[in-house]
């Protein structure tokens, strides 16, 4: 009966990937893709907009999510990152930031979205022979740079699409962690 029980349910998890598991990671933002939040940071206009509209634009500062407020003396070594380069060859926004010095202040939003997703074997998985994620999603970082209460600079950077995959193969199944246990204790 158990054999019989066994085999049951050996043959229904066969190839079953719905098995294997899957997640997700967001930073909540009013953004759905790098594209929106993009084409947002860039309606942020230096020595125009201020605190109030930037927030207004879904780049909220103080009551934002996933923003890191930079001091000041990083965002001087961020914006004019080597001490040979002239002031006056640097853009606008980061004089104007320099020449304001602690009245200067910049903040990185992070915003993005990637899901997870294990496919291959469920038993390769399951016992850890062998591990394969198809991660997808996007990133976006959008720098700030506030003199008062006005905007001097901005830029961004990040990934539009991340498409990539994680493969992982362990020879020795579930007992890969008891093999590198004892081999870190070998060797230290």
């Amino acid at each position: 009966m158990s054999m019989a029980l066994a085999a049951l349910l050996s043959a229904s998890l066969a190839g079953c990937a719905s098995l294997l598991p899957r997640g997700s990671s967001e930073q909540p933002s009013g953004f759905d893709s790098f594209e929106s939040a993009q084409r947002a940071l860039e309606q942020v206009l230096p020595f125009r907009t201020t605190v109030a509209e930037l927030a207004g634009l879904g780049f909220d500062p103080e009551g934002g999510r996933n923003v890191t407020r930079v001091p000041y003396p990083e965002v001087v070594t961020r914006l004019a990152p080597h001490p040979g380069v002239p002031l006056e060859t640097l853009d606008e926004g980061v004089r104007a930031c320099v020449a304001a010095q602690a009245q200067c202040r910049a903040y990185v939003f992070h915003l993005g979205g990637q899901t997870q997703r294990r496919e291959g074997s469920f038993w390769l998985d399951f016992f850890n022979f062998k591990r394969t994620t198809a991660v997808a999603g996007w990133r976006f970082d959008g720098l700030v740079v506030v003199r008062g209460e006005l905007v001097v600079f901005r830029n961004f950077g990040g990934e539009a699409r991340i498409d990539r995959t994680e493969r992982q193969v362990n020879p020795l199944g579930p007992l890969q962690r008891a093999g590198d246990a004892v081999g870190a204790r070998i060797l230290n």
